[in-house]
């Protein structure tokens, strides 16, 4: 494998370095550094500036969507026909009237990479997710009570920005 690709790699394994790549704000030289790849160092930052003047530097998602919050979640073991399901993903379903959590949702043309963007930027809030989920048309976001305003400002900038 080239010197490239093992580089290209690398910053794969590490999307925070790619994000970084993209925005044009990256120390060649101290990422090269941190990359576990054999080579010289100032190969490596050669290689990591060649891929970033390849990347595309348009944003990751482009939504467009209304945000509510739903108060109350809680994850449910049984489904019954009353339950009003927030968010599933396999056996784990989250319902109304079911709990103390806070469920984010948005609506509108959303895509996958928004919700990349939303639990980065939650992470970044120190704001624990205990469910997330994404269509094409809905995001759902669940997390703390104490957190829903927080989360919901977070969701709002990355879904209307």
């Amino acid at each position: 494998m080239s010197l490239a690709a093992a580089t290209r790699d690398a910053v794969r394994e590490r999307p925070f370095l790619y994000d970084a790549l993209r925005a044009g704000v990256v120390n060649y030289t101290a990422a090269a550094r941190s990359l576990d790849v054999d080579g010289e160092e100032e190969a490596i930052a050669t290689a990591l500036r060649r891929f970033a003047e390849e990347l595309d530097d348009d944003p990751a998602h482009e939504s467009d969507a209304r945000v509510s919050m739903k108060s109350g979640l809680g994850r449910v073991e049984s489904l019954d026909a009353e339950s009003a399901i927030a968010l599933q993903v396999g056996d784990a379903a989250y319902a109304e009237d079911a709990g103390s959590l806070t469920g984010i949702v948005a609506t509108g043309d959303l895509s996958p990479p928004a919700l990349a963007e939303v639990l980065g930027r939650l992470r970044a809030a120190d704001i624990s997710v205990d469910a997330a989920g994404v269509t094409e048309d809905a995001l759902v976001v669940v997390v703390s009570r104490r957190s829903g305003p927080d989360a919901l400002r977070v969701v709002e900038a990355v879904v209307q920005g």
